[in-house]
C-alpha cells in the first residue's frame, strides 16, 4: 500500500467508527469517495460541513508522493503525481498553487523543474497541508464564533461542544503527524484504544 493511502485509510476507519455516533441523517458524511473532477474543476470555498473532502485528502496524498519522491531535493512534477496517484494534473495544478503560497512547497522552474518541500519532511504537519489548501478541520455545522447555530432558530444542538470538541481532537491528531511519519509507517498505534472499565460503581458514602 502506497504511503498516502496508508494513511487515508488510517482516518477513514477513525472516522467511519465516529459517525455511528450520530444519527444517519442529520449530516453528510465525513469524508467523501468521489473522484477528483477532469478538466478544470472549481475549488469551493470554505464549508461548515462535516466533512474532509477530495481537496483535503488528496492534498496529503500528493504531498506524500512529492516527500518520498523528493530525493537529494530534486524537484518533482506535478505530471509525475498525477500518473502516480491518479489525481487530475488541472486539480493538481490548483491545489500547489494553494501549497506555494501557504509556504509548505516550492516551485522549481524550466527544464526538469517541478515543487520541491519548503522544508524537511519531518517538520511539515498533515494539519498545515489540510489548512493550506482551505480545508476547514472542524465537525460542527456552524462556524466557529459566529452568531448563526446550528439550528434553524440560531441555537446550538444538544451535542454541539461534542462536535466542536471532536474538530479539536482531529486537529491535535493531524497536527502530531508529520510527512516523515506517513512515509516511515509511523502512524498505527498512536491512538490508546479505549479500555472497558469493568470496575464496580462506587457506591457513595
Amino acid at each position: 500500500m502506497r504511503h498516502a493511502e496508508y494513511l487515508i485509510a488510517l482516518l477513514g476507519n477513525s472516522i467511519s467508527a465516529m459517525e455511528k455516533l450520530r444519527p444517519a441523517k442529520a449530516w453528510g458524511p465525513l469524508f467523501t469517495t468521489k473522484q477528483p473532477p477532469k478538466g478544470k474543476p472549481k475549488l469551493r470555498p470554505k464549508e461548515a460541513k462535516m466533512k474532509l473532502s477530495t481537496k483535503g485528502r488528496y492534498a496529503v496524498m500528493a504531498m506524500v508522493d512529492l516527500a518520498g519522491h523528493s530525493t537529494s531535493g530534486r524537484p518533482v512534477s506535478l505530471a509525475e503525481i498525477s500518473g502516480r496517484q491518479e489525481i487530475s494534473l488541472s486539480y493538481l495544478e490548483q491545489l500547489f498553487a494553494k501549497l506555494r503560497r501557504g509556504g509548505i512547497v516550492k516551485s522549481v522552474r524550466g527544464p526538469g523543474g517541478g515543487y520541491r518541500l519548503s522544508r524537511p519532511s519531518n517538520e511539515v504537519r498533515i494539519a498545515d497541508i489540510i489548512l493550506a489548501v482551505d480545508e476547514p478541520i472542524r465537525a460542527t455545522r456552524c462556524h466557529p464564533g459566529s452568531p448563526q447555530g446550528c439550528l434553524t432558530q440560531t441555537g446550538r444542538c444538544l451535542t454541539h461542544d461534542l462536535w466542536e470538541e471532536l474538530g479539536r481532537q482531529i486537529h491535535v491528531f493531524l497536527s502530531g503527524i508529520t510527512l516523515s511519519d506517513v512515509i516511515e509507517k509511523r502512524v498505527l498505534g498512536r491512538a490508546a484504544p479505549c479500555v472497558a472499565n469493568n470496575s464496580e460503581p462506587r457506591v457513595a458514602a
